[in-house]
């Protein structure tokens, strides 16, 4: 009986959406026209923990900011969420707030360096893809009115391959993979990688390598993930580029302000520019996954089954 409720409310969620974005060709037109101005929906992920995927997030974000853009930041790792932390932010409100029915998604927003718009995740919450029908909706009808108001989403999801993982990943326009030279960080980004192909048909992957002594040794990070993604599983990776290690970076963390902010002239600095700038000049995904509003839809109706 349970089972058969969860499959109720299940196609209940799926017919209001589809209710909510069909419509005439005119619509349609105009969704499309929408989309092409739509923001750039990213997920930065990693197969393990301990890579500076929050650290890339954050410094990323800051670059794009300073470069203009309008960014937004999703605190997706559920079970630590830090990226308020790591900007020095006390937010009053998160998620948890919105799911429980107290708050909108405004309301918990807060608003860190160079302007950016961050939605924190609230520690040890809940997983995202067992939200309620209802619960799913009112995320969908929250997240309409913010609809043209960035130009990039940045989606910082948990470490490993676990169901929240790859909810987000499924669900965003492009996927950012972060290692480092360590064998088994480079095994672990390559196991999220085949999971991600395997079961979810992802073919696209974006690689950044973090904590590396110099070029040369991130290169040779991506001939190796390149060479065994060639012959055992059909992707694509580009290389978007690498951070070269700086103990300044713990000086960062520890006064709560990322290297992009505090050491703007050093080196690693000038790596999350350039990750910064490869992504914003690097041609988008052009496949379905390409407007925010398919985002939201894929991410709520993700695991519906029929």
């Amino acid at each position: 009986m349970e089972m058969l409720q969860q499959r109720l409310d299940q196609a209940g969620t799926l017919r209001s959406m589809s209710d909510r974005f069909s419509g005439t060709a005119a619509d349609a037109s105009a969704t499309l026209e929408a989309d092409r101005q739509a923001a750039r929906v990213l997920s930065v992920t990693s197969g393990k923990g301990g890579v500076g995927k929050t650290a890339v997030v954050s410094n990323v974000a800051l670059a794009l900011a300073q470069m203009d853009k309008k960014v937004l930041i999703i605190d997706a790792d559920l079970g630590l969420a830090n990226i308020d932390v790591v900007f020095g932010l006390t937010p009053q409100y998160n998620l948890n707030h919105f799911f429980n029915g107290d708050r909108s998604l405004l309301e918990i927003m807060v608003e860190g360096p160079g302007g950016i718009k961050i939605l924190p995740a609230g520690s040890g919450m809940q997983t995202v893809t067992r939200l309620s029908s209802e619960q799913k909706m009112k995320f969908l009808d929250d997240l309409d009115s913010l609809h043209g108001d960035f130009e990039v989403v940045i989606i910082d999801t948990e470490a490993g391959i676990s169901e929240n993982v790859t909810y987000f990943n499924v669900a965003a326009q492009d996927i950012l993979v972060v290692t480092t030279p360590e064998p088994t960080a480079i095994t672990d980004a390559y196991a999220l990688m085949k999971l991600l192909s395997v079961q979810y048909h992802e073919k696209r992957f974006n690689l950044i390598v973090n904590s590396v002594r110099d070029a040369g040794e991130a290169l040779d990070v991506y001939r190796k993930l390149t060479m065994v993604s060639n012959r055992y599983l059909d992707i694509s990776i580009d290389y978007l580029g690498c951070v070269p290690q700086d103990k300044r970076m713990r000086e960062a963390v520890r006064r709560q302000r990322v290297m992009v902010d505090l050491f703007p002239r050093t080196k690693a600095s000038a790596a999350f520019e350039t990750i910064a700038r490869n992504l914003i000049t690097t041609p988008q995904n052009v496949g379905p996954k390409g407007s925010l509003q398919f985002f939201w839809r894929r991410l709520l109706s993700f695991g519906q089954g029929a």
